[in-house]
Parts: structure tokens; C-alpha cells; sequence
């Protein structure tokens, strides 16, 4: 296909810059949803590239999503004119967070007895108080002993308890 040349430039420089490049696949589509480029040039373009191994593609709902790969690096860096010290966003690596030692990683400190962050035995939201008594009914329900579901349930009322087909039999 036929793509003007501000267009493919656009695209390409795109790519290179992000190192990823995604489309939706709407091939009707007026305009790309990041470039001012048509939805088309950008499949298209990517297609060619990925016959040349030079970008990776991969397809999930409805997007197309494409990774450049090491040659397709190379390939760029000739074809747009761009300096061998200029990397892809995707090849940077991002500065390490600021690690502070001692007790401010989460309230832990390397050394004591008790490195419990906070333990107080009188703490309120602990454990329930004394009057606090759970009740376990056995009315049924999703266990084996309840006839609520499936073909009756566990054993009871006259069934064999086999894993055979057929429920209960009067016999």
C-alpha cells in the first residue's frame, strides 16, 4: 500500500521513540487514536515491518499491539538518521528509587526482640470480645449432607452412596 511519506515518517518516528506501537483493529477508522495518521497507515506499515522481522506483533481484543525488535532498531536508526546513543523508551532503564536503611522501611528496624510492627496486647479491632458466640447451623446448604442441590445429596433417604449413575432406589 501506498503511504505518503509524512505519514510513514510520523509512524515510524513514533515507533522508535516508544518502542511499542499499538492500533485498533478498525481498518475504516478515519484517524489513529494516538497519531494524526490514518488508523490504516499504522497496520499496514506495521504489517510490512513485521514480514521483515523487524517488529513483533501480537492480538488481543481487538487491538494490535507491536514490539520492535533489535533489528528493527538497527533498521530505523539508518532510515531516520538517528544518532547510535538514542535508545527507544522501552530500553531505558528507569532510575532505582531512593532506598533508606533503619527503621523507616515499613516500621521494621533490624534488630530487637520484638520486631513486630505496633504489637499492643490491648489494641483495639483485635479479636472479639467474650460475648462473642458463633453458631454453626446445620440446616443443609453446600456440603455433602444437604438435599438441596444436585441428586439428593450425600448418603440418606435410601440412596446407595456410589459415584454410579441414578439417584435413590426403593428396593
Amino acid at each position: 500500500m501506498l503511504i505518503p511519506k509524512k505519514d510513514r515518517l510520523l509512524i515510524l518516528e513514533s515507533l522508535f521513540q516508544e518502542g511499542v506501537m499499538v492500533a485498533h483493529k478498525d481498518f475504516n477508522a478515519p484517524k489513529h487514536h494516538i497519531l494524526d495518521t490514518k488508523n490504516l497507515y499504522v497496520i499496514k506499515l506495521m504489517q510490512s515491518l513485521k514480514s521483515r522481522e523487524l517488529v513483533r506483533e501480537s492480538f488481543s481484543w481487538m487491538w494490535y499491539y507491536y514490539y520492535l525488535t533489535n533489528e528493527g532498531i538497527e533498521y530505523l536508526r539508518d532510515y531516520l538518521s538517528i544518532a547510535e546513543d538514542v535508545v527507544p523508551n522501552t530500553l531505558k532503564k528507569k532510575p532505582a528509587a531512593p532506598r533508606s536503611g533503619g527503621a523507616s522501611r515499613g516500621g521494621y528496624s533490624r534488630g530487637g526482640d520484638d520486631r513486630r510492627r505496633g504489637y499492643d496486647d490491648k489494641k483495639a479491632g483485635g479479636a472479639p470480645g467474650g460475648s462473642f458466640e458463633p453458631s454453626f447451623r446445620s440446616e443443609g446448604g453446600y456440603g455433602r449432607g444437604g438435599e438441596r442441590f444436585g441428586r439428593g445429596g450425600g448418603r440418606g433417604r435410601g440412596s446407595r452412596g456410589g459415584f454410579g449413575r441414578g439417584g435413590a432406589r426403593d428396593e
